[in-house]
């Protein structure tokens, strides 16, 4: 087992543009008015174990159907390159239903807000290139990002108002395309070799 720095910052920095938390205040948010309290540790944990347990069988999954890794991480560029662009011109690609009060904490903040098709597949994308250790660390990492964002969200919206929410979105949302056409590009190149 080696952890490397490197890995684990550029995975975790890939995971946080795509999981997207800051860009979410507004949604969480608003999910708090309606539903009232949202459990900020369980939808962390639930998010968490969501993301290592695809890391470890999302492969095998991948396995029964046919597909590999490389083919898989190149549908992933695609994936992450259209939330890039979701959050760069602020427009709406993927329309989520509506969600059930009684589980908000679990469906839609850990599924699919949190760990959502953009997350799994970016996690598949990133076990093509690192080390699966580096990216455990990284995913937990994230999921204490995510719960201090979920416990201090009202906090945070005050403090960076809409406007700053806009510009991190949009600042990540261009590391994120670029992030994609690294993931595209290297993929296909191992692909075609």
């Amino acid at each position: 087992m080696q952890l490397e720095f490197k890995q684990i910052f550029t995975a975790f920095m890939v995971l946080f543009a795509v999981i997207d938390i800051i860009g979410n205040i507004p949604i969480i948010i608003d999910l708090r008015k309606k539903v009232g309290h949202i459990q900020s540790g369980k939808a962390s944990i639930i998010a968490g174990i969501i993301m290592i347990v695809f890391l470890f069988v999302g492969k095998s999954l991948l396995n029964l159907i046919g597909v590999d890794v490389n083919s898989f991480a190149v549908a992933g560029a695609f994936v992450i390159f259209f939330i890039a662009l979701e959050m760069v011109l602020g427009i709406t690609l993927y329309k989520d239903e509506e969600h059930n009060a009684m589980t908000a904490s679990v469906f839609p903040l850990a599924f699919p807000l949190m760990a959502g098709p953009g997350t799994l597949t970016t996690l598949l994308s990133l076990r093509a290139e690192f080390d699966i250790e580096n990216i455990i660390v990284a995913v937990i990492s994230n999921v204490i990002v995510i719960f201090i964002v979920l416990k201090t969200s009202a906090k945070i919206e005050r403090i960076i108002g809409a406007n700053g929410i806009m510009i991190v979105r949009k600042v990540f949302g261009v590391i994120l395309l670029a992030i994609a056409v690294k993931l595209f590009a290297h993929n296909i190149k191992e692909l075609l070799a």
